[in-house]
Formats: C-alpha cells, structure tokens, sequence
C-alpha cells in the first residue's frame, strides 16, 4: 500500500525542465506558434489521460508551463499515485496560448514518462501486495532524470535503492575479481566508509552466499538465481541480513520471489524500459 508521497521541490527539477524547453526552442523559438497565435490571446487547457494508469509527475508537468508564463493557472485534479482511467482530466491550466502550446510537448513527454514508471510499479507491487517484499528500482535510469524516475517508483508504491555509488556499498563481481574475493573487498570498504555507510555483496553462488554471511555485512543481492536457488538461500541466510534478488525478473516471477520471501525484488525496467502513459493536451 502506498504511503504518503513527499512532493518534490521545484529546485529539484527546475534545471531540467529549463534544459529541455531550451532543447525543444532551438534557437529561433517556436515558429509555428508565433506565427500563428496571438500574443496576448488566452486559452484554458486540460490534460488528459488516453489510458488507464498510475499518475507521477503533475506537479513537475504544471511547472513547465509556469516557466513560459508565471501567471498561468493550475487546476490539478489528481494527485501522484492516484490511479486514473481513460479520459480523466488530470490538470487543467490557464493562461497564455502561446506559453501553454510552446511548452505542452515537453511537459506531456515528461507526465507521460513518469506516469508510465508509475504504472509500471503500481503494477507489479499489486501482485505481490500480500506479502512483506519491496520492490525497487536501480540506477539503471535516464541521465540527468534520476531523481525524477525514481519519485515515479515511490509514487507507484515502490521503494528506491541507491541514488548513486555515494549513497551506500554495492560489491558486484567485477569489484571481488580485482579484490581478490569477498572478505578482501569487505576489508578494503571498511578501511574507508563512515559509520552510518552499510554494505551490501552481490553474490551469483550459495558458496558466496556462506562467505558473505561470516563477514557481517548488512545485505546480500542475489544475482539472477534459479528460484530453488534462492529459496535455499532465503533459508540460509533465515533473517541475518536483507535479501534482495534481481536479474531478469518479471511480474510473474516476483510472485514466486516474494512467495519464497525475499526482502527486497529489485527491477532495472522500471526506469528504463516502462512504456509511457498516453496523455494529451485538449484545449477546452
């Protein structure tokens, strides 16, 4: 079950948004608008949802529109998180025509995108609902819009892992073959993390499994195991650390997953690969 979303500050996205309005003006602006519109004629608009889905991301999408006209007005109808139908107005904004046309594509392809990571979690979170496993995402998202991507998964119910390779200590196999084994890169973080800083070992063996489990670290990241793999190894490790699985899992492989009772199902295609929510921009 969804809990409370916190709503981003404008400064956390502000920049992006600027980035990509500056990418769809180019140099001469829009054209076809100025061309064609008015500049002191208004209009009011709504954006719509063409299908069923979970929404993330209309503030983020009224913002863009306030940064081509500060005076438009925004009436949100749904909030983030909420499910919505086809054909739900999910905002209604107010204001310049030329503003709300000029900056519409961008702030749809961002609505849409979040959404679409919404509904994707929302998705998969609802199949597993009766148990006590999570489901994250990683940091396999788009440059320059993690922070926004992984809002998205909170707002479909999910949870985030690591926001980048500064937040906590993920020792995957490529970092035990230069240090030699797990105990020695154990060792090695050790040396130089801060006290609050937890550790976390991908592991593709129930061998490395035992060897991570004598060195004390604070999760286990079971990497593209057999189910009846992981079942043994959920019973192995029997509550010493958090469990997290990943690699090529879908939502009917969570069920199973979750079944078995891992801590943690972590999914890369939340954030690279969930199709985006279709919405619209229809002039009232």
């Amino acid at each position: 079950m969804l809990g409370k979303l916190a709503s981003l500050h404008p400064l956390v996205y502000e920049n992006v948004l600027r980035c990509a309005l500056q990418e769809d003006l180019g140099r001469a602006g829009d054209l076809t608008t100025d061309a064609i519109v008015p500049p002191n004629l208004k209009m009011s608009a709504g954006v719509i949802s063409r299908s069923p889905g979970c929404i993330a991301g209309v503030e983020v999408a009224a913002y863009t529109f306030r940064l081509l006209d500060p005076s438009v007005r925004v009436d949100v109808g749904v909030s983030d998180g909420s499910t919505v139908q086809s054909g739900d107005t999910l905002v209604v904004v107010k204001g310049l025509s030329r503003a709300l046309l000029t900056a519409e594509r961008t702030a749809l392809n961002i609505l849409g995108h979040l959404s679409g990571i919404a509904t994707a979690t929302h998705n998969i979170v609802g199949k597993i609902e009766n148990s006590l496993t999570k489901v994250v995402c990683t940091r396999k998202t788009t440059p320059g819009l993690r922070l926004l991507e992984k809002y998205a998964v909170r707002a479909g119910g999910g949870f985030n892992h690591r926001f980048g390779l500064d937040d906590a200590v993920l020792i995957k196999d490529n970092h035990l073959i230069i240090a030699g084994g797990i105990r020695q890169a154990v060792e090695e973080v050790r040396k130089v993390i801060g006290h609050t800083v937890k550790i976390e070992v991908e592991v593709d063996t129930l061998e490395q499994l035992e060897e991570t489990l004598e060195v004390e670290v604070d999760a286990v990241l079971l990497d593209n195991m057999e189910l009846e793999t992981v079942k043994q190894a959920v019973q192995t490790v029997d509550k010493r650390l958090v469990v997290e699985v990943s690699g090529g899992i879908t939502p009917e492989s969570a069920v199973e997953l979750a079944a078995v009772g891992v801590d943690l199902i972590s999914l890369g295609w939340l954030t690279h690969s969930a199709p985006a929510l279709d919405v619209s921009l229809d002039i009232s």
